[in-house]
């Protein structure tokens, strides 16, 4: 029977999701079908100070999607 294990995170942190994902496929030794993802950007940040402008975007969320199947 197909599942699906999801994992969620931000842009800064991809190689720490990466990790986990691959460790997790290692690891429970499924066999995977598909692996989505999607990235929502994020609106900029307004300014700080009073010199106007939008000078930062806060991070993008990151969402992975595993379809896989196991034995167990």
């Amino acid at each position: 029977m197909q599942q699906i294990k999801i994992y969620k995170g931000v842009e800064s942190e991809l190689g720490t999701l990466e990790r986990d994902i691959n460790d997790w496929i290692r690891e429970s030794g499924v066999r995977v079908i598909a692996i989505t993802g999607n990235i929502a950007p994020q609106a900029a940040k307004p300014p700080a100070g009073p010199s106007g402008g939008l000078t930062s975007f806060a991070q993008s969320d990151i969402l992975v999607i595993v379809t896989y199947e196991s034995d167990r």
